[in-house]
């Protein structure tokens, strides 16, 4: 049964005055490094955090699910081999970061009996957003058929945060995930088109009627979709209009405001064993 629980909080939509508004201000309604003051600091301590946990923790890292450079895999496997299994998909708006840079997130889950794993994707311009979409599949069919032997063979919760969020609810119907979970994405590809992000993404008309989950059928399949309170509009807005389109369709899953929360603090609480996130993730199992 779909969970209809709305935001309390609707901010002004800068997009229903997208023709009025500068290429400036069109580039920052989606800015979020821009609109969080200290996003260097804080992202230069999640890398440096990752960087520590990457080599401590128990794990079987760079394992190849695909002929890309970037279609590794990294496994962070639990006590049990069928345990519950996190796999995070990382953010950059399909253009920057990597999978190495979010090894901070395993505790969280990990401190609840949980495996982790961590898959990479190849990036714009060098591949288009359809082929980064199609790779998801690629590494969810790997784990499912390699996983196992690695000691991660328990159920999948899906997550992913901000573009790794939309690549959440695109491989959300594959078999091997259980429920999903969805943290600061974007889901009406649109108005990326119109920003400087798209200088690397090139999106085409077809892309963006196929691949914004706002403008495709929903999956009945559980998927929580969560935002920070403190984000960019475009952002909460895109989180809040998910989540009514599904509970429409009677498509399970909550909505998820984490109060207080900006960007990249948000993945504070996916990060923290106490986390609300994580709490959420759990929850999705039962």
């Amino acid at each position: 049964m779909a969970d209809d629980t709305r935001s309390e909080h609707r901010p002004f939509d800068p997009r229903t005055k997208w023709a009025e508004l500068s290429q400036a201000e069109r580039d920052a309604a989606y800015d979020n490094n821009g609109a969080v003051k200290n996003s260097a600091a804080l992202i230069a301590e999640r890398n440096e955090a990752s960087a520590r946990l990457r080599g401590k923790l128990t794990s079987h890292l760079d394992l190849p699910y695909g002929e890309r450079a970037n279609n590794k895999i990294d496994l962070y496997p639990a006590a049990l081999p069928d345990a519950p299994c996190l796999v995070f998909l990382h953010g950059g708006y399909w253009q920057r970061n990597s999978r190495e840079l979010f090894a901070m997130l395993v505790e969280g889950v990990a401190a609840h009996g949980w495996s982790v794993a961590i898959p990479g994707y190849s990036l714009a311009p060098e591949v288009s957003l359809t082929d980064i979409v199609a790779e998801i599949p690629r590494a969810l069919d790997w784990l499912a058929a390699h996983g196992a032997s690695y000691g991660v063979g328990g159920p999948v919760v899906l997550s992913g945060w901000s573009a790794g969020a939309h690549l959440v609810a695109m491989a959300l119907d594959h078999p091997r995930v259980h429920a999903g979970l969805a943290i600061s994405g974007v889901y009406d590809l649109m108005p990326i088109r119109d920003t400087g992000l798209n200088n690397a993404l090139k999106l085409t008309d077809e892309e963006i009627a196929t691949l914004s989950p706002l403008r495709l059928p929903v999956t009945q399949k559980r998927l929580d979709i969560a935002y920070g309170s403190g984000e960019l509009p475009a952002l909460v807005l895109d989180s809040i209009n998910f989540h009514e389109k599904r509970a429409a369709a009677k498509a399970p899953g909550k909505l998820i405001p984490v109060a207080g929360a900006d960007h990249f603090t948000i993945l504070e609480a996916l990060r923290r064993p106490d986390g609300s996130l994580v709490d959420a993730a759990r929850r999705l199992l039962d």
